[in-house]
Order: C-alpha cells, then sequence, then structure tokens
C-alpha cells in the first residue's frame, strides 16, 4: 500500500474531523496530544508521528510522538534553525526529504531513536504568519512524500495551530511555558502619529478565525462559496479599475494593474482551492494561504517582493470581509478597544464605532498618511513603525498606546498600568483647564492678538470647532474625501460636503487647499504612472494643472458651496509664479462659466498660494503682489529644505525645525508678507505644538492653524508669553551657527514662564 494512500482512502475532511474529536476531549492535554499523533501517523500510513511547540525561550520543544521513544517527550528540545525541525520552524515553510540524514541541517538526537527514519516531511504551525510549533511525519524507506501528502500536512498543522492557540489543546495548568503568542511584557518603539495616551484591549485588524469555523461541513457548499467569493473579489478590482470615470480615471499600473494581476494569479487560487478541497471552509482556506504568504515573503529580502505582501494581504482581507458579508464596522467591540493592524486603507478606520476605539497602533505607515491624519483628527492616541508588532499579540491582550513618548507596551505589568492611569488623570485635568479656556480670547501677556485655527479635512472635524474654541478652519484638507473614496467623488458630493463645512463653520473663516494627491498619498482610480521619486513628481498642483478637468470640476464645487459667502482657496505646492498664475486662471474661467449660467458665485472670493517649495523664498516678492493671502506649510518646505523625507525614520531626524536655517526661511517669508501687507497664516505641525509655535510667534506670526488636539496647548501658551524680551532673544539666536537651537528657545521660554 503506497504511502500516503491511507489519507485518500479516508479523506481529509475525515481525518480533520478525528483530530478535531480528539482535541475536544474531555481528557488530560498530554492524552489528547498523544492521540492527535496516533491518528495522523494511521491516517498518513506514516511510522512516526511528532508535534513539536515552541517555547517562550524559543526552544522547540518535543511534546508528543508516535514512533519515537516515549522519553524522548519534552525531553528533546531544539534551538532556533537547529535540525530540520528547527529548520522548518525558521524559514516558515514545509520541508519534504527523502534522506533526512544526508541533509546537512539534520541534527541528530540518540534519545529519540529516529536512526531508522530516512523519509521526512515537516510542516510549521503558523499562527499570524509565525511559526509557532512543528508537526512531522517520517518513514522507514526512503522516497519523497507527493504534494498531496504535503498539501494534508499543511491542512492538518493549521488546524492544530488555530486550536492550540485558542486555548482549546493545551490548558495553562498542564502545559505552562508554551508560546503560542508571546505573553510576557513587551515594550516597543516606533514613530508618534498622533498625540495621546489610552490603553486598553487589543482588537486585530484583521481578525483571526476561531477554530469552530475552520473545517467544512460541506465541501461543496464551500467549493461554492469560495468560487462566488473570488469572482465578486475580481469585479471588485475590475471595478476600480474601470471606475466609469472616462479620461480622469483609469487602470494604475503600479496599484491596480498588479492588484488585479494578484486576484486572478493561479497560484494563489489554486492554493486556495486545494485547502478547500482538503476540508477546510472558505475562510479557513483564504487564513490558511495568507498564513503562508505571509511567512513566506518576510523572508525576502527584495523591499519589492516584501511590499508585494501588502497586495497578498489586502485581497485576502477582502475576500474575508465578501465571505461574511460584513465591515470591520460590524464587529462587536470592547468599550476600550486598542485596534493593532498592519497597515490601514484608506477608509478602515473610519468604518469602527469612534466612540470605542482608544487607540491604535500599526506596524507600518507613516505620520503622513492618511490613517495618521485621521486619527489626529478624532484626537485618537496613534503610534506606527512598530516592527513584528503584529505577531506579538493577540486578540484580547492588554495594551498601552503612548502616543506621547512612541511607545506601545504589550501586556504591561500592574505599575506600569498605574504610571498611566497617573499621566492619563493629568491629561484630563489639562484638558479640563483647556475646556475653561475655549471661550478666552488667545492675547499674549504685552497685548499681541494671535488667531488661533484648527486643520480639518473630514465631517467628523467640525465638532471640533466648537470643543476646542477655535476661530476657523485654516486648513482644511479636500483630498480626504478622495482618500476614502473607491472612485472619484462627484461634482454634487463635493459641493455637498464643502457647503456642510461652510454651514458649520457659520460666521468662522474656513481655507480650503484644493486636491493635494500623488507623493504618499495614492488615488488607485487616477491614471498616475510609476515614478522614480514620487514626493518630487506629480504631486499637489502639478497633478490638478495636468489635468485641469479635475481641478475645474472641484473649484466649481466650491464656488457652488461658496455662493453668498466668502470663500478661501489656496493651491498647494507651488513651486513657481507661473503655477499660480495658471492655477488662478482656472478659478477665472470657472467664475466665467457660473456667471454665463446665471450662478449665484461667493460674495467674497479670496486666493492663496502655500508655501511649501524653498524655490519660492527667492520669489516672493513676484508672487505676493498676486495673492489675496499666502499659507506656510512647515511640513514639506522644512522636508524639503533638508532633502530628508519627513515619513522616514532614517532620515526624519537628520533635521530639527527649530534650526537656524529653518528659522531664517520663516522670518524671511513673515517679513515680507509685512512689507506687502500680505496676509500669512502657518498651518504646519509646527503651530500645534507649543514649543515650536512659542517660536513662530517671536519670528512675527499671529495667525496660527493647529491640529485640534493643539489648539488648547497652543492658546494656555499664548496667554502665558510676554514676546517683547523673546523677540530680542531670538534675533540672536537667527544667526547662531549650531544645528538646532531647541534648547536655547526652551531655556528661554522657561525663563519667561511660557507654559509649554
Amino acid at each position: 500500500m503506497p504511502i500516503g494512500a491511507g489519507i485518500a482512502t479516508r479523506g481529509p475532511r475525515n481525518l480533520l474531523r478525528q483530530i478535531r474529536e480528539a482535541m475536544a476531549g474531555a481528557s488530560p492535554a498530554q492524552e489528547r496530544l498523544d492521540k492527535v499523533v496516533r491518528i495522523i501517523a494511521q491516517s498518513m500510513v506514516a511510522e512516526v508521528c511528532s508535534i513539536y511547540l515552541r517555547r517562550g525561550s524559543g526552544e522547540l520543544e518535543l511534546f508528543a510522538t508516535e514512533g519515537l521513544n516515549r522519553e524522548a517527550v519534552h525531553a528533546t528540545r531544539l534551538r532556533p534553525g537547529e535540525g530540520l525541525v528547527g529548520e522548518v520552524a525558521r524559514m516558515a515553510q514545509p520541508i519534504s526529504l527523502s534522506d533526512a540524514p544526508a541533509h546537512p541541517a539534520f541534527s541528530y538526537r540518540p534519545e529519540t531513536g529516529e536512526d531508522p527514519y530516512h523519509a521526512f516531511l515537516g510542516a510549521p504551525l503558523l499562527r499570524g504568519g509565525r511559526a509557532i510549533g512543528v508537526l512531522v511525519v517520517q518513514n522507514r524507506a526512503e522516497r519523497r512524500y507527493d504534494d498531496d501528502e504535503v498539501e494534508d500536512i499543511q491542512t492538518i498543522a493549521m488546524v492544530l495551530a488555530e486550536t492550540v492557540a485558542s486555548g482549546e489543546l493545551l490548558a495553562q495548568d498542564e502545559l505552562r511555558d508554551i508560546e503560542v503568542a508571546p505573553h510576557r511584557p513587551e515594550r516597543l518603539k516606533g514613530q508618534r502619529f498622533s498625540e495621546g495616551l489610552a490603553f486598553g484591549h487589543v482588537v486585530l485588524h484583521e481578525a483571526p478565525l476561531p477554530p469552530e469555523r475552520l473545517l467544512a461541513e460541506n465541501q461543496q457548499v464551500e467549493e461554492i462559496r469560495l468560487r462566488e467569493a473570488l469572482i465578486a473579489l475580481k469585479a471588485d478590482v475590475d471595478h476600480m479599475l474601470e471606475g466609469g470615470l472616462g479620461n480622469l480615471a483609469g487602470p494604475s499600473f503600479e496599484v491596480l494593474e498588479t492588484y488585479r494581476m494578484f486576484a486572478d494569479d493561479r497560484g494563489w487560487n489554486r492554493s486556495l482551492e486545494e485547502a478547500v478541497k482538503n476540508g477546510l471552509t472558505a475562510e479557513a482556506a483564504v487564513d490558511r494561504v495568507r498564513n503562508e504568504h505571509r511567512a513566506r515573503f518576510a523572508q525576502a529580502r527584495d523591499p519589492y517582493i516584501k511590499e508585494r505582501l501588502h497586495d497578498f494581504e489586502d485581497l485576502a482581507n477582502r475576500l474575508l470581509r465578501i465571505l461574511a458579508g460584513d465591515k470591520p464596522g460590524d464587529r462587536d467591540l470592547p468599550d476600550d478597544a486598542i485596534l493593532v493592524a498592519r497597515n490601514l486603507g484608506p477608509a478602515d478606520l473610519l468604518e469602527y464605532p469612534r466612540h470605542k476605539l482608544k487607540g491604535l497602533l500599526l506596524e507600518e505607515g507613516s505620520a503622513a498618511s492618511h490613517a495618521a491624519i485621521v486619527a489626529r483628527a478624532l484626537q485618537i492616541p496613534c503610534v506606527g513603525r512598530l516592527m513584528g508588532l503584529r505577531d506579538r499579540l493577540s486578540e484580547g491582550d492588554l495594551v498601552i498606546a503612548d502616543g506621547e513618548t512612541a511607545e506601545a507596551h504589550l501586556r504591561p505589568r500592574p505599575d506600569m498600568l498605574q504610571a498611566v492611569q497617573s499621566r492619563m488623570t493629568v491629561r484630563d485635568q489639562r484638558r479640563a483647564e483647556f475646556t475653561r479656556l475655549r471661550d478666552v480670547p488667545a492675547i499674549t501677556l504685552d497685548g499681541t492678538r494671535v488667531t488661533l485655527l484648527t486643520n480639518a479635512g473630514l465631517a467628523v472635524d467640525l465638532e471640533n470647532l466648537d470643543e476646542t474654541g477655535a476661530e476657523g478652519i485654516g486648513l482644511f484638507r479636500t483630498e480626504f474625501q478622495f482618500m476614502v473614496s473607491d472612485a472619484l467623488p462627484r461634482l454634487d458630493v463635493q459641493t455637498d460636503l464643502y457647503r456642510l463645512v461652510l454651514d458649520a463653520a457659520g460666521d468662522r473663516p474656513v481655507t480650503f487647499r484644493t486636491l493635494d494627491v500623488g507623493g504618499d498619498k495614492v488615488l488607485p482610480y487616477l491614471d498616475q504612472a510609476r515614478e522614480e521619486n514620487p514626493a518630487l513628481g506629480r504631486r499637489a498642483i502639478r497633478l490638478g494643472l495636468d489635468r485641469p478637468a479635475l481641478l475645474r470640476m472641484q473649484l466649481r464645487a466650491l464656488l457652488a458651496a461658496g455662493a453668498g459667502r466668502e470663500l478661501r482657496v489656496m493651491f498647494p505646492m507651488i513651486a513657481t509664479v507661473d503655477e499660480f498664475r495658471a492655477a488662478r486662471e482656472l478659478v477665472d474661467a470657472e467664475c466665467d462659466w457660473a456667471r454665463r449660467r446665471g450662478r449665484a458665485l461667493p460674495q467674497v472670493l479670496r486666493i492663496g498660494a502655500m508655501v511649501e517649495c524653498p524655490s519660492l523664498l527667492w520669489h516672493l516678492d513676484a508672487l505676493l503682489p498676486l495673492t489675496d493671502f499666502i499659507s506656510v506649510g512647515t511640513n514639506d518646505l522644512l522636508q524639503y529644505m533638508f532633502a530628508a523625507d519627513r515619513t522616514n525614520p532614517l532620515v526624519s531626524d537628520r533635521y530639527d525645525p527649530l534650526s537656524p536655517p529653518a528659522l531664517r526661511a520663516l522670518a524671511e517669508i513673515q517679513r515680507k508678507c509685512v512689507d506687502t501687507g500680505t496676509p500669512v497664516s502657518v498651518c504646519g505641525e509646527l503651530a500645534g505644538r507649543p514649543l515650536e509655535a512659542f517660536a513662530l510667534l517671536t519670528l512675527g506670526f499671529h495667525r496660527l492653524s493647529a491640529p485640534a488636539g493643539g489648539v488648547g496647548p497652543v492658546k494656555r501658551m499664548i496667554l502665558s508669553a510676554d514676546l517683547g524680551p523673546a523677540k530680542r532673544t531670538m534675533t540672536s539666536l537667527l544667526a547662531s551657527s549650531a544645528g538646532s537651537v531647541r534648547n536655547e528657545i526652551e531655556s528661554l521660554a522657561r525663563k519667561l514662564n511660557v507654559a509649554l
């Protein structure tokens, strides 16, 4: 009888059902494990079947065996990467050998008595792309296990992994220190994406499948469900590609064409189909294949190949949502949810119930990503760039999201929780103080009136106007509406949003920034060619001028929404005076279009430019007379000045915004605006941090637009500041040859009793 014929005869679903029944028994854990390896060995006609599980030390311990010496159970341990078992765990992939002892990685352990066995087949027990154990079958004869047998053992290993991780198989009091998931307190350092502090229980963006949803009751039904879900997935991708938007939309070679290629990938589809044929539900098949891809791609050194994991991850998540017929927001979350994800799509964060979401932790992303900006708008603490985060956490783990220190504390000790609660109490007291200051005018001790505005981009931001006491919206990022949509927002949809914003603001001013996409903000439904350096490529106003129909549609919506009242519009990333002239001509053309049709126009129309490109520093004398106002976008201005991507952790800390070159540039902008009588504001992140805002005031800027969470702290600073002596000291600091004068500015502020 050929090896493997047993499982072929009995059927994989029958084997999996036997394993599940053995695991679910009431006997001690060791007896259940012994029964499981016996069932697998008999079904696969193998003379040896062994299960190794990872200890907290990282060692792989033999937990059960059929065929090897029983005395070796709990005695044999292999270090990570040691022996063939360690190699399976390290690679997180199956290994099939006809003559195992001849393999260079083979490690002989005499206590196991495995001398006679040559054929070896091992598969990792994968959990979140990480091997938590290894399942092995062995035979005396030298032979290769066929593809069906490799597929079978992978399916069995998946069921074992999920059952072990769920706690159904290993009772805590019987088998301790088994690293089905990390369980010790850990601290991870990342990057601060959104300030704040929160603790709560982990909610994984990719929810794990419970063991009871792993095995199919009816294979044909699951095959049909998978086939229909794949058809729906491909239809979704095709819809995004086509978009029905004429020249304004089309296939993006870099994003959606690759996306569709993966959706049609025969290997991916075949793996899913084989997993279902082996007795898994459609959901379990997707989860298993996702785990395998995750483990395989994690071994790749090529950054491009590793990036492709995101495409497979997102396809798998979409497919699971199609199978479940739900969205993230449909999940039942705890009241203190800390959302954990590798990354988030444009609309994912907004789909979760806001009142239950206390914090956000990401493996990837950047402070400029839409997820981070939305987190700041919702005033949710967010820490990103937490490498290895997802595989170190399980659903329901207690975790701290520290947006002040840019750290995540996993499974914190009680004393750490107490310290965090004390800090949160202090934050609550400060928040109460900011609330008391909400309606107090922002006037310094020496009588300087400061206009304090807020940044916005979502409808939810409008609530912050009244809550913070901001005097208006100094920067409304219109691209958010485009980023959370699967297709280009129609003219009426854009108009409705802009009208809603103006209605909510009432008499308070609102400055709309036209579409700022490109670079790190990609709209998959827009046809954008691949660029070697997108941050310096066709983005913001460049895209708008290259696609005038796109920009004119947005301008038409803004003019319609602002009919009969004041409308303020500014163009981003202006690098030359000619670009501003061209953009303003499009505004004039849209005004003429509306007049010819008898449509109402804004009572007051003000057009401005953002100073973000260093080239304008030497052409302000030509630009300022053409503008009604300007706004300094310090985020981009400084990253372009220092040629350092602020979203890249390798270089983002190479410069300090409070350095003489940066401060001199800002001082020059302010001086030129005073000379020409041009209103100027600062709307970058600097305006929302008290120390940096103090420096801006000393340079003469009296109009600041801050994130909602920064309005209160900055107002408190303003009310405590005396700018007279501060300005005199700042003049000398501008002449410094130091790389940063942050410490000097902070010392000055504390000397003057400025509240930071």
